[in-house]
């Protein structure tokens, strides 16, 4: 399966912002007071998901505050770069533990790339970095002999059924530029697969805790889905 061309893309982009404005608003098209919270940390595809997710009809709010990522119904934490980097800037501004709260209560969550690698036990980028212990397991680099980062477009085989999948196609494509992935050590929390000369966790999705290694916001038609998918999930919780 190719991804959708850039043509396509933007009249795809417009039915789903149409038909998916409905999420952020209530039967008198007001909008929801429900707070979606995309966390600040000074990550460079920050307004990339900003703008995935306004195009859906929704109106998050960017924040680096605690109590703001407390008091949201659901979270975005975007990321690129690295994660020891990414965890030292949550650290420092007082978010990770909060983050570790939130997710713990089982409120809706959505890591994207280093937002996925941070959620885990240690990566091993730069020596070995602790990170937020909400999933057991290391981030490892990928093996020598790969192309190094692996980026582009790759297909994502669907392990489980889950509402996140709402509406995408098993092995549709997306779009990935990493070079670590997860290795969590429960084989169950993974969700979606992808092969690059390995196996490739690229999916965690259970319950209301879903992160991708990839980047929906970057990944055409089916990402948009994603996001729609997990915003409704999210916005349906009382």
């Amino acid at each position: 399966m190719r991804p959708l061309h850039r043509g396509g893309y933007a009249g795809v982009r417009r039915q789903l912002s149409e038909r998916s404005a409905a999420i952020c608003r209530d039967r008198r098209g007001r909008s929801s007071p429900k707070m979606i919270a995309i966390i600040d940390y000074g990550a460079g595809n920050l307004r990339s998901v900003l703008n995935a997710v306004t195009r859906l009809g929704c109106q998050p709010r960017i924040t680096t505050s605690p109590d703001e990522v407390l008091s949201a119904q659901a979270v975005i934490l975007p990321g690129v770069g690295a994660a020891a980097d990414t965890m030292e800037s949550l650290r420092r501004l007082g978010l990770a533990g909060p983050i570790r709260e939130f997710i713990a209560d089982g409120r809706p969550f959505f890591g994207v790339c280093i937002g996925l690698q941070v959620l885990f036990t240690g990566t091993e980028e730069g020596g070995w970095h602790e990170c937020l212990g909400a999933i057991p397991g290391p981030v490892r680099k990928l093996p020598s002999g790969l192309k190094i980062p692996h980026m582009g477009w790759n297909q994502v085989k669907q392990r489980v059924s889950h509402p996140v999948f709402g509406g995408i196609p098993d092995g549709a494509n997306f779009y990935f530029v990493h070079s670590y992935y997860v290795e969590p050590d429960d084989e169950s929390l993974v969700a979606g697969e992808t092969d690059y000369g390995i196996p490739i966790c690229s999916v965690i999705a259970t319950g209301n805790l879903v992160a991708t290694q990839f980047h929906p916001e970057k990944s055409g038609e089916f990402g948009l889905k994603m996001y729609s998918n997990f915003l409704k999930m999210a916005l349906a919780e009382s």
